[in-house]
């Protein structure tokens, strides 16, 4: 099955746009595009080394239903939507979606980073680990049964029928993050994992990890995902210009559990494979591959650092980097 390319959106921070999204968004359906993706806050606290301090964020579920609107074939992800809302809210909303707009959604799910945001709504006590599983047990019967009752420890309702029901039946749940457990829940019980920034390395090692729990258990092997910061430009030296480097080596040195490359810390570019792509169209497919070769199916670029370009962007890994990646996957395979 060919790898598919999508792109995390500038629905945050100072480029947000109703330009940049709705016309970004066609555009890069346009330019063969499978996907387009968003995140997910409550009250926004930008991160140092990845974004500028703007506390700008839209909504994630509002903002994939304007777009899913004005285009015919993306998938609109979550990458990733955390539990700060009630899942029968969610459920209500992701049904509505699908009837507005088809069976594009995909609802990836993450505990999140920040204690504020749930403590704002008065949810600071709540086990969020906990909070998404119960969101995808509560989803996946809501989608597909009435009067449903529930009872967890979280949530509790009873007899509760949400209608519509989404199109096409149950929207797939990933999850998403990037820490051991995170890759042994999504084997566990969901239908696909989307690790942020991770290691080429990292990431090779929770594959596996889920591949041995799904042989085990007899579950469908998750999608795998992932959404590397991106920079592409004609030369690799200004293509470097616009990415924080001294911020993503301190970022991925914090990063526990994660594989360290030989010296023992993150020192270089180079020991960022990854958790970065960066260079001309040509280095690009050479990291696109790389992914492709540990067993990755979806690709998401996050731009970032670049949404000030975001046009520019797609249309450069639309004619110079996605078409090399398709005709790969169209050769006959060797026998």
């Amino acid at each position: 099955m060919a790898m598919k390319f999508g792109l995390l959106l500038p629905h945050f921070g100072e480029e947000a746009s109703r330009e940049k999204l709705l016309e970004g968004s066609q555009l890069a359906e346009k330019m063969g595009f499978d996907s387009v993706w968003v995140r997910d806050h409550l009250v926004f606290e930008p991160h140092g080394e990845m974004e500028k301090p703007n506390r700008t964020f839209y909504d994630a579920l509002t903002t994939l239903t304007a777009i899913g609107a004005v285009t015919e074939k993306l998938e609109l992800g979550t990458g990733s939507l955390i539990p700060f809302r009630h899942p029968l809210v969610t459920a209500l909303m992701a049904g509505t979606i699908t009837q507005l707009v088809g069976p594009r959604l995909i609802l990836g799910f993450g505990a999140g980073t920040f204690d504020h945001e749930f403590e704002a709504i008065g949810w600071g006590d709540l086990d969020r680990v906990e909070a998404v599983r119960s969101n995808a047990e509560i989803l996946k019967r809501v989608f597909t049964e009435n009067d449903v009752t529930y009872d967890d420890g979280i949530f509790s309702f009873e007899n509760v029928t949400i209608e519509p029901k989404p199109v096409g039946g149950r929207v797939p749940f990933w999850y998403c993050g990037a820490t051991p457990r995170s890759a042994r829940l999504a084997a566990e019980y969901a239908d696909g994992w989307m690790p942020g920034r991770i290691s080429l390395a990292t990431m090779e090692k929770r594959i596996a990890t889920m591949r041995e729990m799904t042989d085990a258990s007899g579950r469908p092997m998750p999608t795998v995902s992932v959404i590397p910061p991106t920079s592409i430009e004609e030369t690799r030296e200004e293509a470097l210009k616009h990415v924080n480097i001294p911020g993503l080596l301190a970022w991925a040195n914090k990063a526990k559990f994660a594989v360290k490359p030989p010296s023992g810390t993150f020192e270089t570019v180079e020991d960022l494979e990854g958790q970065l792509i960066v260079g001309d169209p040509g280095e690009a497919v050479e990291e696109l591959r790389k992914f492709e070769a540990i067993g990755t199916e979806h690709l998401v670029f996050d731009f970032r650092f670049k949404f000030d370009r975001f046009f520019e962007q797609i249309e450069l890994l639309g004619t110079e980097v996605l078409p090399k990646m398709r005709e790969r996957a169209a050769e006959p395979a060797l026998t």
